[in-house]
């Protein structure tokens, strides 16, 4: 199964948009749309980053701290609803404080996952890159998410749309020979029946029907029963944050 999964997808080189795999007036395909584009101008595409990889991936601007969850950073994906943030253009200094706790980490938005997602996103991208050009932002290739849905939709998991730790974790398999997960648990209590958070950082619930992550789960599991990948579900030492 993995190696079918690499042979489908390899993101290596299309999971971001970047000037070397996006032109100028190129038709971008929305993920979940099979209609919708969007015409990438000069402007946007002069603010894309040359080439991406990173190494250590973490989620929806997600806390982070010396104590538990650890400070090591290298990419940190954006829900474009999380960007709430009033008058940014002419005010960004919370989203800059915001992201500058992540050091030079880059950003990732799903810009084209939904049409609705794009004007954010991009103001985002126009905010962010003057001030802060030592932490890329970028944007999830549709086309990538789209062929990797498709993957596991053809492997039974029919949910609306991949949770991003699903995604990022797929991705981390074709990058990397050592993949290690830490907090993807779709269940409301630990190992232990003790209550847990959806999101250890806040008191989000889940969406009932956006994603499947128990099923995902179950894939993560057969993925580490194959060696392909290890999953941590107990509390993490300090040598591993």
């Amino acid at each position: 199964m993995l190696i079918n999964f690499i042979s489908v997808c390899v993101s290596t080189g299309s999971l971001f948009l970047t000037k070397r795999n996006t032109a100028v007036n190129q038709a971008i395909h929305y993920e979940t749309s099979a209609t919708k584009t969007y015409k990438m101008n000069a402007a946007i595409h002069s603010m894309l980053p040359e080439v991406f990889f990173s190494l250590c991936f973490r989620f929806n601007l997600a806390s982070i701290n010396d104590s538990d969850v650890g400070l090591k950073t290298d990419l940190i994906t954006i829900n474009p609803s999380q960007i709430r943030f009033k008058n940014l253009e002419q005010n960004p200094d919370p989203l800059v404080e915001r992201v500058s706790v992540y050091g030079n980490a880059s950003l990732a938005i799903p810009a084209f996952a939904y049409t609705f997602c794009t004007g954010q996103s991009i103001k985002t991208l126009k905010v962010l890159h003057p001030i802060r050009p030592q932490q890329p932002v970028a944007f999830f290739s549709p086309i990538y998410l789209r062929t990797l849905d498709r993957f596991w939709k053809g492997r039974g998991l029919k949910s609306i749309r991949l949770s991003t730790g699903f995604m990022l974790i797929n991705t981390a398999l074709e990058l990397c020979e050592d993949v290690h997960v830490y907090g993807f648990w779709p269940f409301d209590t630990d190992l232990q029946d003790i209550p847990v958070p959806y999101h250890y950082y806040d008191q989000m619930k889940p969406h009932r029907y956006m994603h499947k992550m128990p099923e995902e789960f179950v894939r993560l599991l057969q993925l580490h029963s194959q060696g392909a990948l290890t999953l941590h579900l107990q509390p993490c030492s300090s040598d591993t944050r």
